[in-house]
């Protein structure tokens, strides 16, 4: 079965030439720190690889380390980068592609009409951090307006079921409730997104810990990973 085929994916991106998708429990888990045999992940990601290369012969990815980090990637390669402690990735170049494991935490999606893209893994701390800002900057910086991107935050753990401490509660966003409360990550990305002059704005309405006959979600207990994944197809 095709690993594309089985994961949802954002349908708004497809008229750029743009394909997007969350994989789930259907799949398979893409995460190495588990007690499954690293063969079995490997052919994953080989699998993966090549249903990618129909659009291009590049797939970029990082250790992730619930940071801010947002790496740029440029033509001229070919085959699997693994690159050190980012937790997003940007590109204008058509044929590269980009991964990041989430479980939980929100895989999202940045897009422009023209081919370019952003993937970002954004948690507690990369949201209280601005990854979105920074990955929004950073397109900016390349000629790629605000206003024109697209943004999809994938599925993960929803504001229901999302319960974090007081301290944390307060680092999101500026005010301490002194009890534990829940907050949906989603909603503070999409504030940050509008807050940064994106206006095209899409959410999934699926939940990582209420649909996890579907997804790997930490919360539950889980140890598996599932993948957010874009690539601009080249022509």
């Amino acid at each position: 079965m095709s690993i594309i085929a089985e994961s949802e994916a954002v349908p708004e991106f497809a008229a750029f030439g743009i394909r997007a998708f969350t994989t789930g429990r259907v799949s398979g888990s893409f995460g190495f720190m588990t007690d499954e045999p690293v063969r079995d992940v490997s052919a994953r990601w080989a699998a993966l690889r090549r249903e990618l290369k129909t659009g291009g012969p590049r797939l970029a990815t990082a250790s992730q380390v619930h940071g801010a980090n947002v790496l740029v990637h440029h033509g001229g390669w070919e085959g699997w980068l693994r690159a050190d402690d980012a937790d997003g990735h940007i590109t204008s170049d058509r044929g590269t592609g980009l991964a990041v494991t989430v479980a939980d935490c929100v895989p999202v999606f940045i897009a422009h009409p023209s081919g370019a893209i952003g993937l970002l893994h954004s948690g507690w701390r990369g949201t209280a951090a601005g990854i979105v800002s920074r990955g929004i900057a950073l397109l900016e910086q390349r000629g790629f307006r605000a206003a024109e991107l697209r943004l999809h935050t994938g599925p993960a753990i929803c504001g229901k079921c999302y319960e974090v401490s007081s301290d944390v509660y307060a680092q999101l966003t500026g005010t301490n409730p002194g009890h534990p409360r829940t907050v949906d990550l989603r909603a503070l990305i999409s504030d940050q997104a509008r807050a940064c002059g994106v206006t095209h704005i899409t959410t999934s309405t699926s939940c990582t810990r209420c649909d996890n006959d579907r997804f790997y979600s930490h919360r539950a207990g889980d140890s598996g990973r599932q993948l957010g994944v874009m690539i601009a197809d080249t022509p």
